[in-house]
């Protein structure tokens, strides 16, 4: 499968062994191309104390912690060719021993694995173990890009809004119908993130209720050749030219011999200075919060944090609608 299909998500969907004892409904996962060997063996088995430098406790590893429930281990194909053989025997026999031990455990955990390469070809190259991959693939399930979803880039999209939108305190949030165009469309080479990000983007950005197509991220609008939304700046035009938007202070700022004296009385609050440096920042950069995060030198979270805790703010200082 491509990167980013959301395996995580479908494994969750995978159920339990349904004649296990000790069934459990949580999926443990782990990302084998993230965890070094040294760990790996642990994270997954498990180790008694004293089993190596640090070892201070008795600590169960994954597969005992999937006992009667699911285990996933996503890009399988990463897994060091020793563990490939160690998790190779696992299978075979339902049993493990923990690191610094041989004394056997036995669980009943169902493996869910995961890859975006061709495990096939990982065999040819001698990467992977022929004899794990025939344990392994057994219900093989292949989960298409989005590209290849069709219509369910739509549902997706929307599942996706709805949970931005409550996390925003949205009550309403729909796409129209060009928007449902133009996201069924784009070819998103990125898969579920890039969507995800898409949404998240166009619900921090904009107020409205309904997203257009106009409002979701430039890149996506050009590739159908859509003019991208314009954006209300103060005064500022956006720019093709991203390194402008580090030149951006606010006018106030930016004079440094006043036409008159100045009072304590004409010192502005330091938040109100953040906020349309940060704002302005997002429009010379032609609404690209990415490019605005690196230009300013400032995590792209902390761009969308602030952006949900002033929109909070004018929601609440916002006076009531008269009936």
């Amino acid at each position: 499968m491509s990167p980013s299909c959301a395996t995580v998500s479908c494994a969750k969907q995978v159920p339990s062994p349904p004649c296990s004892a000790t069934r459990r409904t949580t999926t443990p996962g782990y990302y084998c191309a993230a965890i070094p060997r040294d760990l790996m063996e642990s994270e997954i088995f498990g180790h008694v104390k004293g089993a190596f430098t640090g070892a201070i406790a008795d600590r169960d590893g994954a597969a005992a912690a999937a006992d009667g429930g699911t285990l996933f281990l996503d890009e399988i194909c990463e897994m060091d060719p020793y563990l490939q053989a160690k998790l190779l025997r696992f299978l075979q026999s339902g049993t493990f021993t923990r690191l610094g031990t041989e004394k056997q455990q036995k669980v009943d955990v169902r493996i869910v694995c995961a890859t975006n390469r061709d495990p096939w070809a990982e065999v040819e190259a001698g990467r992977f173990r022929e004899d794990l991959l025939y344990r392994l693939y057994v219900l093989p399930i292949e989960v298409p890009p989005l590209r290849e979803r069709g219509q369910d880039v739509i549902r997706i999209a929307e599942a996706l809004l709805a949970g931005q939108a409550a996390e925003e305190g949205k009550t309403a949030c729909e796409f129209s119908a060009d928007a449902r165009t133009l996201l069924q469309s784009y070819p998103w080479p990125g898969n579920i993130r890039e969507l995800q990000n898409a949404v998240r983007q166009s619900v921090v950005m904009h107020n409205e209720p309904v997203i257009t197509a106009a409002m979701l991220p430039n890149r996506i609008q050009k590739s159908a050749g859509l003019a991208p939304i314009e954006v209300e700046t103060n005064g500022v035009e956006p720019t093709t030219e991203p390194e402008t938007a580090v030149q951006y202070v606010p006018h106030e700022v930016a004079h440094t011999e006043p036409a008159a004296p100045l009072s304590p009385e004409d010192i502005r609050p330091l938040a109100d200075i953040e906020q349309e440096t940060i704002e302005g920042a997002i429009a010379l950069c032609g609404g690209d919060i990415t490019q605005a995060s690196k230009r300013l030198g400032i995590a792209r979270a902390t761009i969308y944090r602030k952006l949900k805790e002033w929109r909070r703010a004018a929601r609440t200082a916002a006076p009531p609608v008269a009936d």
